[in-house]
């Protein structure tokens, strides 16, 4: 696949000879709801005590392995989710998350493969605490959809400044159409630039 990017665009063609093949791996088994629910753990922490975190979480719920089932999530006091190490913001977050799973609006692993990607976006940043970039992520490194195209992300914009030696970083309304060319490739094209800066990928 990384060849045939290669093909539509000399830039892309130099940084797949720099970087090889585009190798984004995906977590296919874990669903919208174990991802986010993981995400907003893990928001504006580092990744020990996010860990740490999340671990005390599981096993309140009772398997440290794995996401609790939205109810039991639910069933458990706000004063022993605290406990946990839980901020007010991340436990309504999570709190949400476990509502609209249970009503639907976050769709099970069955529903979310026959949906596109917009749909996905516009279904998972209702929840509280979820911006479009964590959605996009998921699309990228679970679902592993082609076609995502982050364009908030820095790492993303700074790439392309530098592998098409522009002056300055585009804007993000700008940037959204500046790969429209690279269709149906961009989340490659996300990762090279990532490659181009250097940036560990956020499924690091």
């Amino acid at each position: 696949m990384s060849e045939a990017l290669a093909a539509l665009d000399p830039v892309m063609a130099r940084l797949v000879a720099t970087h090889g093949p585009c190798p984004i791996p995906t977590r296919e088994s874990q669903s919208a709801y174990q991802s986010l629910f993981r995400a907003i753990v893990y928001q504006q922490l580092s990744g020990k005590a996010a860990g740490t975190i999340l671990g005390r979480v599981l096993t309140l719920c009772g398997d440290p392995e794995a996401a609790p089932d939205p109810a039991d999530f639910l069933s458990h006091s706000d004063e022993d989710l605290r406990a946990c190490g839980l901020s007010r913001q991340k436990l309504a977050a999570l709190r949400d998350l476990s509502a609209k799973r249970l009503e639907g609006i976050v769709p099970d692993s069955a529903e979310i493969d026959h949906l596109p990607d917009e749909e996905i976006i516009s279904r998972l940043t209702a929840v509280r605490g979820v911006g479009q970039w964590t959605v996009e992520m998921y699309l990228m490194f679970t679902l592993g959809r082609p076609d995502v195209w982050p364009v908030d992300d820095l790492g993303v914009r700074k790439g392309w400044m530098i592998a098409h030696g522009l002056p300055e970083m585009p804007k993000p309304k700008p940037f959204k159409t500046m790969a429209d060319h690279l269709r149906p490739y961009r989340t490659q094209v996300a990762w090279y630039c990532w490659r181009a800066v250097d940036t560990v990928t956020p499924d690091a």
